[in-house]
């Protein structure tokens, strides 16, 4: 069953998580119904796209009327695709909310145990990874484009929380959301040898040669594999079948040919 459920025109929730801790608030939003003028329409929330400041603000204000989280406790980062992460604070909020200038400089992946805070990142078919320990009151976001993952970003958040903040492997869920599919994501051998050197011998090889140099990968399956070999249970993960490459409701930098808009993907907990 798909995780990501579409209540909302402007976003998809994860159901089963906020059903779980009604506290929380946890998904990711679509193109649908903001301001943006083509090629960002329409609810564009990057503003390093190229895209009119004033719509993204506009749009971003439409999203956060609809969580229910104003933009003053927005916290969002410059992501770079590498695998740094950051734990973030109540003075942080705001950082990245309405311009890019605030924005955590150079992080790809955040966490915070401080309610009323909004995590954000940014995506158009880079793989969003969410983190949730319940029992302890941690969240976490990380952005995983291939670089990132064949860093290891996912298990680099796992062992900041195992190692700096003591949480228990049992407690912590992650929820790998909408991406773009094994059938639409073609690479070269370049990414291909990047994805190998990180694989150990019983990870099975999660894309198919096509031949000529040309890959089909799966970006979701390879960031699965990471977490399991961290030892979570499957049953820990929820996986996104939603294709960013082919649902209209998203924006795909390859489908679109690298001139588009930026869903978000966002967790918080209120009090």
């Amino acid at each position: 069953m798909e995780p990501f459920v579409q209540k909302h025109n402007r976003y998809l929730d994860i159901e089963q998580w906020q059903q779980a801790v009604p506290q929380l608030i946890a998904g990711f939003s679509t193109r649908q119904d903001g301001y943006s003028d083509a090629p960002f329409y329409s609810l564009n929330v990057g503003f390093h796209v190229g895209d009119d400041k004033e719509q993204v603000k506009a749009n971003r204000a439409l999203l956060a009327h609809d969580i229910g989280f104003p933009l003053t406790s927005w916290v969002g980062s410059e992501q770079v695709h590498e695998a740094t992460i950051r734990k973030v604070f109540t003075d942080d909020a705001g950082k990245g909310a309405d311009c890019l200038e605030t924005a955590l400089s150079s992080i790809d992946g955040i966490y915070t145990n401080e309610r009323n805070l909004l995590l954000t990142s940014l995506y158009a078919d880079c793989v969003p990874l969410y983190f949730m320990a319940p029992t302890y009151g941690f969240i976490g976001l990380a952005h995983a484009g291939w670089r990132g993952t064949v860093k290891r970003i996912g298990p680099a958040m796992l062992q900041h929380w195992i190692k700096e903040e003591s949480i228990s492997l049992s407690d912590i869920r992650v929820a790998i959301g909408p991406c773009i599919s094994q059938t639409a994501y073609e690479v070269d051998e370049m990414v291909i040898t990047a994805v190998n050197q990180c694989l150990t011998d019983e990870m099975k090889r999660p894309y198919i040669n096509q031949g000529n140099g040309s890959f089909l990968l799966d970006l979701r399956e390879l960031n699965k594999q990471f977490l399991l070999s961290e030892g979570l249970l499957e049953e820990q993960i929820l996986v996104s079948s939603i294709c960013t490459a082919t649902d209209k409701r998203m924006f795909s930098h390859r489908a679109e040919g690298g001139k588009t808009g930026r869903m978000m993907s966002f967790i918080g907990l209120r009090e």
